[in-house]
C-alpha cells in the first residue's frame, strides 16, 4: 500500500472501533488520540485549507463508509435483549446518542489536557476532524441499522449501499427505493458531494464546543453530540415509520 492508502485504511479501522458501543473511557480516549495523529498527517498531505474546508473530511468519510460494520436484525435483537420493531429502534438511537456523547466527552478531556502544552498550528482542526469522523461513523452505523430494523436496508454493492446511507445521513431522510429520497441510484456527483461536505462542515463547526477551557469542553461536547445524534435518529424514525 502507498502511504496515503495505508493511512486511510488505518483511519477506517480506528473509526470502526470507535463506533463500538462497549468501549470504556480510557480506550475511547486512546483511540481518539491515535485517530487524531492519522488525521493530522492526512490533513497535512492534503493541505490545511482542504482539511478545514471539509474536502479531505468528505473524501475520507466516503472512503470508510462502505467498511463500517452493520449488524443484521438477528444480531441487533440479541444485542438488545430481544427487542424488536419500534422498541429496538428507540434503543439504537439511545445507544448511539450515548456513544457520540462519550466521544464528545473524550474530545473535551483531550483538549483540557493539551492546554498545559504549547498547541501546534493544526492541533484544534485536527482534533475536531478526528472527533467528527468518529461521531459520523457512529451516526452512519445508526442510519444503516435503523433501516435494517424497518426492513428498508437496500440491496446492492457495498459502495452503492454506503452511498445511499451517506445521503440519508446528509439529508436526515430515510432511503426510499420507490423514489423521493436517497436511493441506490444516487451517485456522489457534484451536487451530492456538496451536500455531504456542507453537512460535515456544519457538524465539524458544532464540535468546536469541545475546545472550551478545562473540562467544560467535555461536558459541552458530550451534550451537543447526544442532542445531535438523537435529533438525527428521531427524524429518521419519523420517516421510516411513515413508510411502513
Amino acid at each position: 500500500m502507498t502511504g496515503d492508502v495505508a493511512r486511510r485504511h488505518l483511519v477506517g479501522e480506528l473509526v470502526s472501533r470507535l463506533s463500538a458501543e462497549d468501549l470504556d473511557r480510557r480506550e475511547r480516549g486512546r483511540l481518539l488520540v491515535r485517530l487524531a495523529g492519522l488525521v493530522g498527517s492526512g490533513a497535512r498531505a492534503a493541505g490545511t485549507r482542504a482539511a478545514i474546508s471539509g474536502r479531505w473530511l468528505s473524501d475520507t468519510v466516503t472512503e470508510i463508509a462502505p467498511h463500517l460494520p452493520v449488524r443484521d436484525l438477528l444480531t441487533l435483537r440479541e444485542h438488545h435483549g430481544g427487542l424488536s420493531g419500534d422498541e429496538l429502534a428507540d434503543a439504537l438511537v439511545t445507544t448511539a446518542s450515548r456513544a457520540t456523547a462519550a466521544i464528545g466527552a473524550a474530545g473535551g478531556a483531550l483538549a483540557a489536557a493539551e492546554m498545559a502544552a504549547p498547541p501546534t498550528l493544526l492541533a484544534a482542526p485536527v482534533q475536531l476532524a478526528a472527533e467528527t469522523l468518529a461521531v459520523v461513523a457512529v451516526e452512519l452505523k445508526l442510519v444503516a441499522e435503523l433501516h435494517v430494523v424497518y426492513g428498508r436496508a437496500p440491496v446492492g454493492t457495498r459502495s452503492q449501499v454506503a452511498t445511499a446511507y451517506l445521503m440519508s445521513w446528509a439529508g436526515k431522510r430515510g432511503i426510499d427505493l420507490r423514489g423521493g429520497g436517497p436511493s441506490l441510484s444516487t451517485v456522489l456527483g457534484t451536487a451530492a458531494r456538496q451536500q455531504l461536505r456542507s453537512r460535515l462542515v456544519r457538524r465539524l463547526g458544532r464540535n468546536v464546543t469541545t475546545l472550551a477551557p478545562f473540562l467544560a469542553g467535555a461536558v459541552a461536547g458530550a451534550e451537543l453530540n447526544r442532542r445531535e445524534t438523537r435529533s438525527l435518529g428521531e427524524k429518521l424514525l419519523t420517516d421510516l415509520r411513515r413508510g411502513r
